[in-house]
């Protein structure tokens, strides 16, 4: 039973390792890694579209300021019948008219409204008949001074526009930390992991030589067998062992693939070969100074201050909707009329002579008796801007705790660094000491097989607390915001 189950897994790593060189090997760098997935990555690619449709949503704000032009013509016919026992005719008559018009709203509020208008009639009425043009040219203007006068709906419009385009480009900026964070979680486990295969491989490598060497030893009679059955029971492990380090890599690959990526498929058979290894670079952390830099640059952050900002204009024009409407409006042009002329041009003429002047001016005040809506809606604006600050500080504070924690963790990490690597020196020298023993009879093969695995756990967790130390100086860049700038990648919103 035992000769099968060694047989099977020495199968399986045979199957491992022959799907392995079935694969195109390709060296990449982190750097690399994280240019193809800020190319490539599914969630980057779809962030990348908020801030250019936050861009035409704020084309499609200035809307409100297009003006609008049109025109009409028009012709019309009346005929009324007469009294025939009182020999009265009957009254008939036509007229052609035309008009057109340009208004809209300018960014101070004034609404405008250029017109203009020409008409001609013609017919008799009993025995008389009548042929005359007329018309009008002129601007109506109409500026409110109280509500809508320092902000309208337009303007209300354009400045969330403006203040939602500036969020999208955060949550871009965000989206891409958070990418850029996770590929260089991947990428330190995926070589972790790589690492963790070598020490399988010298623990098997350590297995078969004890094994060897027990053989030899029980054969001239100089060791028991049950020492050589613990040695073939230690080499099926350590062969299983290296089966999950193996498929161990194979999934850390998959999780890094997922992220440079939006094609699986081509990229299924590249065997992605770390270029670099674990180091544990000296950091000095500053913790008021990362403070600093988490208020400053941290996307989240910038995105809830961008919140409290449109709260603040909604505010603004919600309290401006409560003022009565004063409005002043005035209106300026030239009249046209001529009898007895039934051609247009006579009127276009008077148009030109400017001898026909006319214009009003006034106000109009508008006063709502109970102002219900407005009213409300101020109050729950302003209390939803009052829940905005809270929120914005409780962010705020998580931030700094954050920070705080990842400073605490980096270091705690670099400790261990330290501690394993003592611990894997202590583990070697004493399995080589202990070898030595068992070499002189002084020893049991128990003992070496205990320190091997002690050996072996102990690099693995050197490997761990390498990776870990890393991942943690990945982590404390995310809570502060500064992985783009750590990485020198320069966020450039399409335009």
């Amino acid at each position: 039973m035992k000769k099968a189950s060694v047989i099977l897994l020495v199968l399986g790593a045979a199957l491992a390792a022959g799907a392995q060189t079935n694969l195109q090997t390709q060296s990449m760098s982190l750097d690399d890694c994280v240019r193809q997935a800020l190319e490539h990555n599914f969630d980057v690619r779809i962030e990348r579209y908020n801030p250019q449709i936050s861009r035409y949503d704020l084309s499609a704000a200035y809307g409100g300021y297009d003006p609008t032009f049109s025109i009409s013509g028009q012709h019309d016919y009346s005929e009324s019948g007469g009294n025939v026992s009182a020999s009265i005719p009957g009254t008939k008559s036509d007229a052609n008219s035309f008009s057109s018009s340009v208004g809209g709203l300018l960014p101070f509020g004034t609404t405008y409204n250029l017109f203009g208008n020409i008409n001609e009639t013609y017919g008799h009425a009993r025995s008389n008949s009548f042929d005359g043009t007329g018309g009008r040219v002129g601007i109506n203007l109409t500026q409110p001074l109280l509500k809508n006068f320092w902000i309208d709906g337009t303007r209300l419009n354009i400045r969330v526009a403006k203040n939602r385009l500036k969020y999208s480009e955060q949550g871009l900026r965000l989206r891409m930390i958070d990418v850029v964070t996770l590929v260089e979680q991947a990428y330190y486990n995926l070589i972790a992991a790589r690492e963790n295969v070598k020490v399988q491989q010298s623990a098997l490598e350590l297995a078969e030589r004890l094994l060897a060497e027990n053989k030899k030893r029980v054969e001239v009679g100089s060791m028991a067998p049950l020492d050589q059955k613990q040695a073939e029971s230690q080499l099926a492990s350590s062969r299983a062992d290296l089966i999950s380090a193996q498929r161990a890599v194979t999934a850390q690959e998959n999780v890094l693939k997922s992220l440079l990526s939006e094609d699986y498929r081509k990229i299924h058979d590249i065997d992605i070969e770390p270029a670099e290894g674990l180091t544990a670079p000296v950091m000095i952390f500053n913790l008021q100074d990362s403070w600093s830099k988490g208020m400053t640059q941290r996307s989240d952050l910038q995105q809830a201050k961008l919140d409290l900002e449109r709260q603040g204009i909604q505010l603004k024009y919600d309290r401006n909707q409560l003022f009565p409407e004063l409005d002043l409006f005035g209106t300026y042009g030239h009249g046209a009329n001529s009898a007895d002329v039934v051609e247009f041009s006579d009127g276009f003429n008077q148009f030109r002579t400017g001898d026909r002047p006319f214009y009003t001016y006034g106000a109009q005040l508008s006063i709502p008796l109970s102002n219900i809506g407005p009213r409300n809606r101020y109050k729950a604006t302003k209390l939803s801007a009052a829940q905005a600050v809270l929120v914005f500080k409780k962010l705020e504070q998580g931030v700094l705790i954050q920070i705080d924690d990842g400073i605490k963790q980096a270091q705690s990490n670099y400790e261990r660094v330290d501690a394993t690597r003592a611990a894997r020196e202590y583990a070697e020298a004493a399995l080589d000491a202990e070898q030595k023993k068992l070499a002189s009879g002084k020893s049991t093969s128990f003992f070496v097989l205990q320190l091997q695995k002690d050996l072996t756990a102990a690099r693995s967790a050197e490997i761990a607390a390498l990776a870990d130390y890393n991942k943690s100086l990945a982590a404390l860049a995310q809570v502060e915001g500064t992985t783009l700038d750590r990485r020198g990648i320069n966020v450039r919103v399409e335009k």
